[in-house]
Order: C-alpha cells, then structure tokens, then sequence
C-alpha cells in the first residue's frame, strides 16, 4: 500500500504536565494520522464565486483551504480543462453566443453544448456562471474557464495541495478522448506522478483508478455514494465500491456524507472502517446555504463530521469549514 495521504500543518504538542483546569486542552483528533482535518475547496470557494474559475480557487487559499478541488474533463483536442459537467450550459454563457447555437445537440436524455465538441481556444470564448440561484450572481460573464495546468501552476504558487477528480473517464474513453495518457503526462512533467506529491487524484469510475494505479504512484482516492441510489433494493450504507475492493488500489475514499451518519444521526462505523484498512476518509458535500434539516446548521454538522475522525472534507464554501475545525482545536 503506497503511503497515506498525509495532511498538511504539525500536530499540536501536549500541554506541558499542568492542570486541566488552568484552561482548554487541544483537541485530540482521530484522522488516521493524528492530524487536523483538511479543508478541501470543492471546486474552489464555489460558494462564493463562479465554479472551477481561477479566482474561484484564489478565493478559497485566501480563506485558508489546504486542498483546492478541480473536476477535469477534456476538449474536442485533448486538453484536460476544469467543469464539473462535460455539458455547458449550467455554468457558462454558450446559450448567449450565437456562433454556437448550432452546436447544441441531444445526448443521452439531455440536449445541451458538450465540451467534447469544442477545441480549447472555442471553450476560452466562453465565461463562467453561477449555476446555484441562491448564490452571489453578480460575478457570471466575468472569468475564463481554465486548464488543469493552470490551477496545477496557481496550487503551486500558493503551496497549496490538489485534488483533482477526473470526470466521466469511461465516456470520454468511449469517444476517443481517453483522459489517462494525458494525466499521466501532466503529472510526470510536474513531479506529481510520486506517492509524496502534493495532490490525490479522485474518480468515481473504479476501472480507471485501477489503471492509474498502474502508472504512477501518486495518491488514489475512490469516491463512493450509496449503491441504493442505483439500486432501490440496496442497503442504503452500503457503498457503491465497498471499502476493501478500494483498498486494493486506493488510498482513500471520497463518500458521500449519507454513508458516515445514519438516518437516525448515529455513526454508521464507515471511517472506523476505512482507517483500519488504512483509507483516508473525505466526505462530501458541505454547503452553507444547504442546511442538513432545521436542526442542524452547517457548524454542527462539521462538528459532527470532525467529530468522527474523517481525514478532510469538501466544502463550497472553505472559510466555515476552516473556522470551525479552527474553533475545535483550540477546545
């Protein structure tokens, strides 16, 4: 098993053999390395500026994320660019650039843009949008949509960690536009392709992690949600990649948040599970403005999560998850 993804920061020192009632004890925290949580910008400071833009991923380095977050989808030439969708509409302006509107045609059940029919230079014409109706607007037509490269070169310059996710690899696979040979040789140009490198690649699609594995050694995460989301008749806490086929070639797991508390709000037992097959545990998705139910806010749900030792989380918005994880190390 390659080495675990480590957090970022130095564990807090015992306080020097005096009383507990002279003040608060540090948090004792139970990530699989003993570290505090990291903060994992979910598609940057998505919360607060247009999704998957630069400034975006600016945005949640100034509010203190350890991790920033892109999803990779390729373009009609073989460039891996940053969406979370490979249709366009959601989040740009295509359906206001009439020099488009004939490339708008019906896949699966969907009839929208696709990436994977336009060039890189097509894409750069495009603007980014805020796809979430509550969120701040005020930015949409303003930022460009960009390359892996690019925020690899901004994560670099702030010394901040990645987490790329390589979306719908099977499909683009299927079409001619296979992610992995370009993945590999982004990661290798840039040192990235070594099991101590500042970044874990994610991918909900087991086979393709599988053959990563089997070209560099940097850090796998195997993203998981309830299996009953596919399969009506399922457990609904059983994933749909249970956590000892991913730790044949993971080094950790990305679930949703359903699979660590039950319905009734106890722990499911999913991290003690997974930290004893040595899997880092990074739930997803934590957002401000989506409250879990009336009881509880976005503070004690971190808590709660913290709580039981996973080892980072995704966030849309990273200065909350930042304070609060904050707040519980200083007891």
């Amino acid at each position: 098993m390659r080495q675990i993804f480590l957090g970022i920061g130095i564990l807090v020192g015992l306080a020097a053999c005096t009383p507990a009632a002279e003040g608060p004890q540090p948090h004792v925290w139970t990530t699989l390395d003993g570290q505090p949580p990291l903060v994992i910008a979910h598609r940057g400071a998505s919360g607060d500026r247009p999704e998957h833009t630069l400034e975006a991923f600016r945005l949640a380095i100034s509010q203190g994320a350890d991790v920033i977050e892109p999803d990779l989808v390729m373009t009609a030439d073989g460039v891996l660019v940053v969406r979370h969708d490979h249709y366009l509409s959601t989040t740009t302006n295509i359906a206001d650039l009439p020099e488009y509107a004939d490339r708008r045609r019906t896949q699966g059940d969907r009839e929208d843009w696709w990436v994977e029919d336009f060039t890189l230079a097509e894409i750069r014409a495009l603007r980014a949008r805020q796809p979430w109706p509550q969120r701040d607007a005020s930015y949409n037509d303003q930022f460009l949509i960009p390359t892996f490269e690019e925020v690899l070169d901004l994560a670099a310059e702030h010394n901040v960690r990645t987490e790329p996710e390589v979306k719908a690899p099977g499909h683009f696979t299927a079409i001619g536009l296979d992610p992995l040979p370009v993945l590999v040789e982004i990661l290798r140009a840039r040192g990235l392709d070594t099991a101590d490198a500042p970044t874990a690649i994610q991918c909900f699609e087991p086979d393709f992690l599988a053959r990563l594995n089997g070209e560099v050694e940097t850090r796998l995460l195997m993203l998981v949600f309830p299996m009953i989301e596919l399969d009506t008749e399922a457990d609904p806490l059983t994933p749909t990649v249970s956590l000892e086929d991913a730790a044949t070639f993971a080094d950790g797991v990305g679930p949703s948040k359903a699979l660590l508390i039950s319905a009734d709000g106890d722990d499911t037992g999913f991290v003690t599970r997974a930290h004893a097959l040595g899997l880092a545990v990074h739930p997803w998705t934590f957002r401000d403005d989506v409250p879990v139910s009336e009881d509880m806010d976005i503070d004690a749900e971190l808590q709660r999560i913290y709580a039981l030792g996973v080892d980072g989380v995704f966030t849309d918005f990273p200065a909350t998850a930042v304070q609060v994880r904050d707040a519980m190390s200083d007891g």
